[in-house]
């Protein structure tokens, strides 16, 4: 993809993540723009953040749908007037219809708030402190029908004090994601990663089931 590979990110709320791809695409360390952001709620930060960076911003409101499949198809139709090389979610709350996830299977990332697989689904930070864990992180993985559980990238580790509560762990989680996120995505655009048989795949190589490992 020597060409600049055309993302779109869905976002809820934020956008926190959002802001470090724009950030990083206009820098010149994705080889990509981000050409759209769609959000299912109207209020959500990340529209004004790409608003501000002069992305179209699209919001879908859930309502003006019979159910989750026409909302996804609707969403679908105009994600694909971008012509997407990938799909990025960065916060984005709803649980997506198999036939969406389908449509852009190993075109489309997501970034979770724990060492997956453990703690798919919400309220990871409380649940780590919950168990006492040492360890808490996040993940960059495939999208894949069954939540969370696609085949995971990239993750990061930080470590769970005993006084942490769930803004200080998150906090520590979202300097991470901030750093991990940006990495995978480059390596997507640069085509050295893809997704092969249900396996992440970095330069031709497997990536083992807790992703890239640097250590």
């Amino acid at each position: 993809m020597s060409k600049q590979a055309s993302i779109v990110v869905l976002v809820s709320g934020n956008g926190s993540n959002l802001q470090t791809i724009l950030d990083q695409c206009e820098q010149g360390s994705i080889n990509g723009k981000v050409t759209a952001v769609f959000s299912n709620k109207s209020t959500a930060y990340g529209l004004e953040r790409a608003q501000q960076a002069g992305i179209d911003a699209i919001s879908l409101a859930q309502g003006d749908f019979a159910d989750r499949t026409a909302f996804d198809a609707e969403l679908m139709t105009q994600i694909d007037q971008y012509q997407p090389d990938l799909i990025v979610l960065a916060g984005y709350m709803r649980i997506l219809s198999d036939s969406f996830v389908q449509h852009y299977a190993g075109k489309m990332l997501n970034i979770h708030p724990s060492l997956l697989p453990k703690y798919p689904g919400l309220d990871t930070h409380q649940r780590a402190i919950d168990n006492s864990d040492e360890e808490h992180g996040a993940s960059v993985h495939f999208v894949t029908p069954e939540l969370d559980a696609g085949p995971v990238i990239l993750q990061a580790k930080v470590p769970v004090f005993t006084d942490d509560d769930v803004e200080e762990l998150s906090s520590r989680v979202h300097t991470q994601e901030h750093m991990i996120y940006p990495m995978v995505i480059q390596w997507f655009c640069a085509e050295r990663l893809a997704m092969i048989d249900g396996k992440a795949v970095l330069d031709g190589k497997a990536l083992a089931q807790s992703g890239y490992a640097t250590d």
